[in-house]
């Protein structure tokens, strides 16, 4: 492929974009120059090699009303490559945000419509080694920007408890399907929540790993020091148990540190927890205008079982939690407008793996159909293009420096208690908006609820949420932290809990 040389009012163009002084003259030695440097790119055409591409070709299928009644099925296949392994015999879906080789891939949007993979995602080799069985993508949110499950391009995903209500998202299809016991396990990513959410809402285990633990290679980013790949699964051990398989290094994931490294949850999940201590955060409760009473009384309630396992339950505050959201929505929405937008989900300035099909894809969808955005994807655009024109980076580089300040916040209280505890999400699910509702309320229900959960992403802390009970006779979820690379600590808190819940 051989690229196009510019021509001097595309250099012209180009020069009063970047707010050069050029002359014609500078325009044409700046042009010539360019010429040279551009013989590069030709030769990189031709290096390009097919050796990572996978000749994969399942039967895959978009299934009926019938056969998707709560509409969180993308499409139904069924890859399966080796008999034996700790997956043997598990069924699995995957969020449609994940390469899966063969198979459709939106992400949750129709500028993505027709995109089909021809690689695999790190963890779908890890599953598929592990012997699961892969039974189809899960519906997801729209780029996986919604904390509800009504703004992707496939229709809303119902909570298997009520249709009436959001299943949550951005995995909403994946907890809405191991919660109705379509399949035992489900893949989700979490950048704000996308896991632990909609695992709430629908009653299931959502654990978000330490950041790196489990590459991201071959799903769609949004934001790399957000991005989290996890489990979703029916109970805490079926969430250890995945996680076992998909964790650890793959090379290709500059999100990984040196640090990484495989490790056994299963062998620990069972040990006592006597002797433990957990720290109720008092700032993931009551916040004003958005807490409601029973979710709060419900998780209080249940924290208070930890007793029963000899775990020493202490109230504890940590101040800074509550400026969580203000610092994940400054990273969140100028990382994602330079990446997942201008960077057409790839961007720039990292050694990893790049999925040039991906990107491909996504960027002619995104400049061709950009009035099809979700309303949320609209916003984070007008917003960090607005924020970067005016400020240029400074609040982004604030909110991350801040985030060092967090972290250490919470890493202080995590000296004294092997986890911390607080609701997943104040409130239990809301109703579907209307198809004809206002934008102000398409956006509120898709943003309103991830307070408690963000500021997660951004620490990078492991966290886990489990079922603890009803409130207005929807599920709720309480939410465990830990200590960076500690995940086998809140899962094994998770599992006991689990037994006498």
């Amino acid at each position: 492929m051989k690229i196009h040389r510019p021509s001097l009012s595309e250099v012209e163009r180009i020069a009063q974009n970047f707010g050069l002084d050029f002359d014609d003259n500078d325009i044409q030695s700046f042009r010539d120059l360019m010429a040279g440097t551009l013989g590069s790119y030709d030769r990189l055409s031709e290096l390009q090699t097919d050796q990572d591409q996978i000749g994969r070709k399942p039967n895959y299928y978009r299934p009926s009303d019938q056969e998707n009644s709560l509409n969180a099925w993308y499409q139904k296949c069924e890859i399966r490559e080796k008999k034996n392994g700790k997956l043997k015999d598990k069924t699995i879906v995957v969020k449609d945000n994940i390469c899966v080789a063969g198979v459709p891939m939106m992400n949750g949007s129709s500028v993505l419509e027709g995109y089909i993979p021809d690689v695999d995602a790190s963890v779908i080799n890890r599953v598929l080694d592990a012997g699961a069985t892969i039974v189809g993508k899960s519906v997801c949110e729209n780029l996986c920007f919604s904390g509800g499950s009504h703004t992707n391009d496939t229709g809303p995903v119902k909570n298997p408890h009520d249709h009436s209500r959001s299943s949550g998202g951005s995995s909403s299809g994946s907890a809405a399907l191991v919660s109705a016991g379509e399949v035992d396990m489900a893949l989700g990513g979490d950048q704000g929540g996308s896991i632990r959410m909609p695992a709430s809402w629908c009653g299931v285990v959502g654990h978000k790993p330490t950041f790196g633990l489990v590459p991201y290679t071959g799903a769609f980013p949004i934001e790399i020091t957000l991005d989290h790949l996890g489990p979703i699964t029916k109970n805490v051990a079926d969430c250890a148990l995945l996680l076992e398989v998909i964790s650890g290094p793959d090379g290709s994931d500059p999100r990984q540190q040196p640090q990484t490294k495989k490790t056994s949850y299963l062998s620990t999940l069972n040990e006592p927890c006597e002797g433990m201590k957990i720290g109720v955060v008092k700032e993931g409760f009551g916040w004003e205008g958005l807490s409601e009473e029973g979710v709060d009384e419900t998780v209080l309630q249940a924290s208070s079982k930890f007793s029963k396992l000899g775990v020493q339950i202490e109230n504890i505050s940590i101040p800074m939690h509550r400026d969580g959201i203000h610092i994940w929505n400054a990273i969140a929405i100028e990382g994602a407008t330079s990446l997942m937008i201008k960077g057409n989900g790839m961007g720039t300035n990292w050694k990893g793996k790049y999925n040039t099909g991906l990107l491909d894809a996504f960027s002619k969808g995104r400049l061709t159909r950009p009035n099809d955005l979700s309303e949320t994807t609209k916003l984070v655009m007008l917003t960090g293009q607005y924020m970067t024109d005016h400020y240029q980076g400074r609040f982004y580089s604030i909110a991350q420096n801040l985030s060092r300040i967090m972290t250490k916040a919470y890493n202080d209280q995590l000296q004294n208690y092997d986890a911390l505890l607080m609701p997943t999400m104040p409130i239990v699910a809301t109703k579907i908006p209307n198809p004809n509702c206002s934008r102000e309320e398409y956006i509120m229900r898709a943003l309103e609820m991830i307070n408690n959960t963000c500021p997660f992403d951004v620490t990078g802390h492991p966290a886990i949420t489990i079922p603890c009970g009803l409130s207005d006779g929807m599920p709720v979820g309480m939410m465990l932290i830990g200590k960076n690379h500690d995940d086998k600590t809140i899962l094994r808190l998770a599992n006991a809990f689990e037994k006498i819940a």
